[in-house]
């Protein structure tokens, strides 16, 4: 069976009996892909996968009618797109880009290959880009963290594999406009989300992310010789932009952590599941989002809300914000300062100029 692609979704052949499907909608991959009889989530291949079969494709267009056309890619064009992921792909791992960017990137270099099926990617111009973004921007109203990251992905794409300059200015990150404030939780809420981890492995795996301040990638790369008991040190090899750094160890987690230690026996990653295999991350989520429901707060938290209220709560504890900034692995200064935003400490002491009102309570009936 050939490539299948539409408006919305792309089959693609991965071998004689699996289909991979790439969407362009995360909600329509993540809420209804599982409908299909025999699909899952493929770790590897980062996509859903399904059976190469005429009843799943006849369940599978029957659940998702195309709102656009069929096409599928010329045979004498696979080739050419085969090779040009591969050249990506492996430009990407000698650049010694982090498994996540890779991931990212790949994903976003195969929509865009596959938004011109008809065309070869060698021969993809600056306004197929133009074309591109624009399809994004007003049809699938993308973020701007979104555009980033095709504009990176193509950027790279044209640069080190077509060799290409790319002058027009539909390769220029755009300035984002959002300043959103991010979520945190105050102490009670992390000791109540905390409360609801029945599992000791989660408790630590979780205590280690907000008591360290760490992103989900951290905990999960983190061995045992990782840890500095004597100065009371975390130390995270090959963090975001492939730089090391140290944290502090909370004497709460090492007692924590030796407990926990003693009843998993991990043997390779401190948190992991069978056969020495680390944790998946969107497992972590999963995990995450199913204890927090339980507490009953309304605030849409993830695993990244426990690293923010870590920054937050040691900014209202009185810590500098540079040894703040060290500890979370952040390169610019200014990353760090949006903490000072929704810290509670700095204007809890400002009266409104509500309280000196003097109003009858009979008008205010």
């Amino acid at each position: 069976m050939n490539e299948i692609k539409t408006e919305d979704y792309c089959l693609t052949p991965i071998s004689k009996n699996r289909y991979k499907i790439e969407v362009f909608s995360f909600q329509f991959q993540k809420i209804h892909a599982v409908k299909i009889k025999g699909c899952y989530f493929s770790g590897p291949q980062q996509s859903w996968v399904m059976p190469l079969t005429k009843a799943c494709l006849d369940q599978f267009l029957k659940l998702f009618p195309a709102k656009s056309k069929t096409m599928i890619r010329e045979e004498s064009l696979q080739h050419s797109y085969d090779k040009a992921l591969k050249d990506f792909s492996d430009q990407l791992i000698l650049k010694r880009y982090s498994e996540n960017t890779i991931v990212v990137y790949k994903d976003q270099i195969t929509r865009f290959f596959n938004f011109y099926l008809k065309k070869d990617p060698s021969e993809l111009t600056d306004e197929d880009v133009k074309e591109y973004m624009l399809f994004l921007l007003n049809k699938k109203k993308i973020s701007f963290s979104y555009q980033k990251q095709v504009i990176s992905a193509i950027k790279f794409y044209f640069e080190k594999i077509l060799r290409r300059e790319t002058k027009s200015y539909y390769f220029e990150i755009p300035k984002s406009k959002e300043r959103k404030l991010p979520v945190v939780l105050s102490k009670n809420e992390v000791s109540l989300f905390f409360s609801k981890l029945k599992n000791r492995k989660n408790l630590a795996l979780f205590s280690t992310i907000y008591s360290s301040g760490l992103r989900i990638s951290e905990a999960i790369n983190l061995k045992m010789e990782d840890f500095d008991s004597e100065r009371m040190l975390i130390y995270i090899r090959d963090g975001k932009g492939m730089r090391d750094r140290t944290t502090i160890l909370s004497k709460e987690l090492l007692s924590l952590l030796r407990e926990y230690y003693k009843k998993y026996k991990p043997r390779t990653w401190l948190f992991e599941i069978t056969d020495n295999k680390q944790c998946n991350p969107r497992t972590i989520q999963k995990i995450f989002h199913q204890a927090f429901r339980q507490t009953g707060i309304k605030k849409k938290a993830t695993v990244h809300t426990l690293r923010h209220s870590f920054a937050t709560h040691l900014l209202e504890n009185g810590e500098d914000i540079r040894y703040i900034q060290m500890l979370l692995g952040h390169k610019n200064l200014k990353t760090t300062e949006i903490y000072t935003h929704v810290t509670s400490k700095a204007i809890s002491g400002i009266k409104s100029p509500f309280d000196s009102l003097n109003i009858e309570e009979e008008k205010l009936k």
